[in-house]
């Protein structure tokens, strides 16, 4: 049987179902009005087609968690229309659209790992690791007088563009925060 969420449960990333599609909650907020009792207010994103929708929750309602099943995938390639899978154990290729791997194609080079996500046994998305490791290969050039806390803009292997410390150069390989987008550090 699956877990029941009452309003006091909800948090940012949790994944819920709505009325038989799965969401992941990207905004939360706790309101404690002057009159009435409080309520949660949030920003829900279908894992199926990516809609962003707000949803307000109240004491008493329930969500439960979807059935969802996660499987170790390796990604091919990109043939303009889907995103090619393989599955590491079967070899079995499955193809999802740019919209349904949604932000985390920014973080996918050809052959890493990811983890395909299934709703009652259909594919519908892709998460990457939290940490992942990347190659800079273009960045502008230091100069001398450049400030130890600034930032530059830097282009990663795998297409996105991040804020990096000065001292990072053309071909350092760097691990990145994939939920903030942010640069950790220098992989020695």
């Amino acid at each position: 049987m699956a877990l029941t969420y009452g309003m006091g449960d909800l948090r940012k990333g949790l994944k819920i179902e709505i009325d038989g599609i799965p969401y992941r909650i990207v905004e939360y907020q706790h309101v404690k009005p002057g009159k009435g009792s409080a309520f949660v207010r949030t920003k829900i994103k279908s894992l199926i087609n990516g809609k962003v929708i707000e949803k307000t929750f109240h004491a008493g309602d329930k969500c439960q968690e979807p059935n969802l099943e996660y499987k170790t995938m390796q990604y091919l390639y990109d043939d303009g229309e889907f995103m090619q899978f393989m599955d590491t154990n079967t070899y079995e290729q499955i193809g999802l659209t740019h919209e349904q791997v949604g932000e985390s194609k920014k973080w996918i080079i050809d052959g890493m790992n990811v983890r395909m996500v299934f709703h009652n046994g259909n594919p519908i998305s892709v998460d990457v690791d939290e940490v992942v490791e990347l190659e800079v290969v273009e960045t502008p050039p230091n100069f001398k007088g450049d400030s130890q806390g600034g930032k530059k803009p830097a282009t990663l292997n795998s297409g996105a563009v991040i804020q990096v410390p000065f001292h990072v150069l053309e071909g350092d390989r760097i691990k990145v925060h994939t939920v903030e987008g942010e640069y950790l550090e220098k992989v020695k």
